[in-house]
């Protein structure tokens, strides 16, 4: 798909926007996993997630490509769209974005606050998607995909960084999404000859990705409803999946309960806060504890927005509901 001579390349547009993110090994979860870890912590980027680096490449490939672009049109469930809302505020292009209804009203004003102009449309991501597809046809807007070469380029750039800062990782956990952040993490380690496994993670309430990688074919879902919604995805891309089975050696899937406790313990012992999907990675992990021992893990934390109301009624409660039930 690229190049290391390339990625570099990626790497130096997006630093001028996105400072390298931190690699920490973290004392308190090594314990609690039993072994050695390092976190990449994507939540401390601009926009609190790692696909604002896939936007940045992208945008900048579109405005030498398709100088006469009138304007960019995306769907999302906050992450990408703030990505896209981003870099075509850098690059001073207009970005419509769709929304489902219901959707991350923190994450709606943050791409709000980044001049996007949103539209709320249909019950998940696949509607939204569906809907800003036609708005782009009648409009002659410019639509930006959740997946494409250029986007898992820019999405690299954060896997290039934590490959050269702990090189001899045993293991990776890698939230699925969309799929731009496994692939990147994938190619990035094939480019530079690691050994490094790679495991994605979804939810078990959106298992797309999952089903997917059994069957060895797309297999789309009815229903995303995992309350991580970086994981909420009903259709796979047939490209990322191929880069998923040629290099993946497999895909866990966690429950929103083990996510919301994977949060609280991110929490306790980083003190880093990290939405359903930069958290599940975590979860993963503790999963597969036993068979970890011995072994260096890195964990994806791909992102930490998530919405207070949603912090307190799914991860605040769920801790007071195990409190309460060990006391009885």
């Amino acid at each position: 798909m690229f190049t290391l001579a390339e990625l570099e390349q990626a790497h130096a547009i997006v630093s001028a926007a996105v400072p390298p993110t931190p690699a920490h090994a973290w004392p308190l979860l090594a314990a609690r996993l039993g072994t050695r870890v390092v976190v990449k912590h994507e939540n401390h980027t601009p926009a609190g997630a790692f696909k604002v680096r896939g936007g940045l490449i992208y945008v900048d490939r579109l405005k030498h490509e398709q100088p006469d672009t009138r304007g960019l049109i995306t769907a999302t469930r906050g992450n990408h769209g703030q990505s896209v809302a981003f870099a075509g505020r850098r690059n001073g292009l207009p970005v419509t974005i769709y929304v489902p209804r219901g959707n991350s009203v923190e994450k709606n004003r943050a791409m709000a606050a980044f001049g996007a102009e949103l539209v709320e449309h249909g019950h998940d991501f696949q509607e939204a998607r569906e809907e800003a597809v036609r708005h782009a046809a009648r409009d002659g807007l410019h639509l930006v995909p959740s997946f494409h070469p250029a986007i898992v380029l820019g999405v690299a750039t954060y896997a290039l960084e934590l490959f050269r800062a702990a090189p001899d990782l045993d293991v990776l956990y890698a939230p699925v999404g969309q799929g731009s952040g496994i692939c990147a993490c994938i190619l990035a380690r094939d480019l530079l000859g690691l050994k490094t496994e790679i495991v994605g993670v979804q939810s078990t309430e959106a298992p797309s990705y999952a089903l997917s990688f059994a069957a060895r074919a797309v297999v789309a879902t009815n229903s995303a409803d995992t309350r991580a919604d970086g994981l909420a995805t009903r259709s796979p891309d047939a490209d990322a999946l191929a880069i998923i089975l040629k290099g993946a050696s497999r895909i866990v899937q966690v429950s929103d309960a083990e996510i919301a406790d994977a949060v609280r313990i991110l929490w306790t012992d980083t003190h880093n806060l990290a939405e359903g999907a930069g958290a599940s990675s975590l979860a993963a992990a503790l999963q597969e504890k036993a068979k970890l021992a011995g072994k260096r893990v890195g964990l994806v934390l791909s992102g930490g927005n998530i919405d207070l109301d949603l912090f307190r009624s799914w991860v605040m409660q769920g801790a007071a509901n195990v409190e309460k039930a060990a006391m009885s």
